[in-house]
């Protein structure tokens, strides 16, 4: 010890000289490195352990997190898939739909149009048998009025007042006979 403290004591005569920033101060060397020294065992023992640990829960945290992050894009991707589909099938639903509901429209047309038809010939045929009717009808009391002329005529004629029955029904054959040769 009496080595380093007569180090570190400075001679007499250098008090009275000016350090210049090129001299060596070995005493001041020396302790330098061995407060360095020091510093680096103690940081070695203590601060490396704790920096290495804390680098290395970080370096954890940020793969954890990537990881997290990359599931998080693949849960992404498949969601944005499965809505692509959704709305895909979505549409073809909606075209199904729309080429059905135009299918069912003009099926329907088309069966009001036939009822439509059927209808109007159901009415025609009916308008014909009533007009039929009226027409035979009307043929039937033109000829019983022609008979009824016929007798009068025939009456005024002879004037004597004949059968009616037995006039009428000779009239009546007489007109069958006219409208079978027509």
């Amino acid at each position: 010890m009496p080595v380093l403290l007569s180090l570190l004591q400075e001679p007499a005569g250098a008090a009275a000289k000016q350090p210049s920033p090129f001299d060596i101060n070995t005493g001041m060397i020396f302790w330098t490195l061995v407060v360095f020294g020091l510093l680096v065992a103690i940081l070695w023992r203590f601060g490396w352990p704790a920096l290495l640990k804390s680098v290395e829960e970080r370096e954890q945290r940020i793969a954890k997190q990537l990881a997290d992050a990359e599931k998080a894009n693949a849960e992404a991707a498949r969601l944005l898939e499965q809505h692509k589909q959704a709305l895909d099938n979505a549409r073809s639903e909606a075209q199904d739909l729309l080429t059905t509901a135009k299918s069912v429209a003009q099926k329907e047309r088309e069966q009001l149009l036939a009822k439509t038809r059927e209808e109007q010939e159901a009415l025609l045929e009916r308008a014909r048998r009533e007009i039929g009717a009226e027409k035979e009808k009307a043929i039937l009391e033109l000829r019983a009025e022609a008979v009824d002329l016929s007798i009068a005529a025939a009456s005024k004629l002879v004037e004597s007042n004949l059968d009616t029955e037995a006039n009428r029904r000779l009239v009546l054959d007489y007109l069958t006979t006219i409208g079978q040769r027509h």
